[in-house]
């Protein structure tokens, strides 16, 4: 692909969890084709380690932000803008726990919402004020395959990502007469650093043969070129839409042994 290497040279990405994970290799993915990046992430040790790998790659402006506090939130958008107008915006914070429905306390139902949806309306609202003096931006939220498809033992985190499908939506809608397009990506079973806090190698392994058809787990380099695909002028003519990313988990029921090859 012609100038692949230098899609976003000169291009501010802002990135939402970016010190570790999917969003980490998100951060390090733009950086490799010219992008200056800010961090926002709430972990200072992980924030003070990917702000010194990716330095080696490309000015790079991390901050400690908690994306659940509104004022922490408006006021760090401010500063990250006015240091160098924001062109991109990866709303990747996110985080997840698995609690049965009938056992899910309110303190732990609130986090997951504030953080996963809340959150994501705060930093899209405040950057996006800014996008539309400038009349250009781009936004990518970060979903899931469970936006589009239940899973037990998650309501709190499934009912946060069907909301952000539902808010990418809406948000391609009104500010599309400015200019900013708005998308998603959806990825299914990921191993990360989260995912691997809270499933055992057995599980995954049961999980993967019983609903993934490529019969592996997804990784974040295969999530992060979605993001630069939507965030690049290859997609100029794209908005409010939602790429999936599952290893064909939402294709359907898996085959019996008659059908594999």
């Amino acid at each position: 692909m012609s100038g692949q290497h230098t899609r976003f040279k000169g291009k501010h990405v802002l990135i939402t969890g970016g010190a570790r994970g999917i969003g980490l290799e998100i951060a390090r993915q733009f950086a490799r084709e010219g992008a200056i990046l800010t961090l926002f992430d709430n972990h200072a040790g992980n924030l003070e380690q990917a702000g010194s790998a990716l330095k080696k790659l490309t000015t790079v402006y991390p901050r400690c932000v908690d994306i659940s506090h509104p004022k922490d939130v408006l006021d760090n958008v401010d500063l990250t803008d006015a240091t160098l107008p924001i062109d991109i915006l990866i709303n990747n914070a996110g985080i997840a726990f698995e609690t049965p429905f009938l056992k899910i306390e309110e303190e732990e139902w609130r986090r997951v919402l504030d953080i996963n949806l809340t959150g994501m309306f705060f930093v899209s609202q405040n950057v996006c004020r800014k996008m539309v003096t400038r009349r250009r931006g781009i936004v990518v939220n970060m979903g899931s395959k469970n936006s589009l498809d239940g899973e037990a033992g998650y309501s709190h985190y499934n009912a946060s990502k069907g909301a952000v499908v539902m808010l990418t939506k809406t948000m391609a809608l009104e500010l599309a007469p400015y200019g900013i397009r708005v998308n998603a990506v959806c990825p299914g079973y990921i191993q990360t650093p989260m995912s691997k806090e809270i499933d055992s190698p057995e599980f995954v392994s049961k999980f993967v043969e019983r609903f993934i058809p490529l019969n592996r787990p997804g990784s974040v380099e295969d999530v992060a070129p979605a993001f630069l695909f939507l965030a690049s002028d290859e997609t100029s003519f794209m908005t409010g839409q939602t790429i999936i990313i599952d290893g064909g988990q939402l294709c359907g029921q898996m085959p019996d042994e008659r059908f594999k090859g």
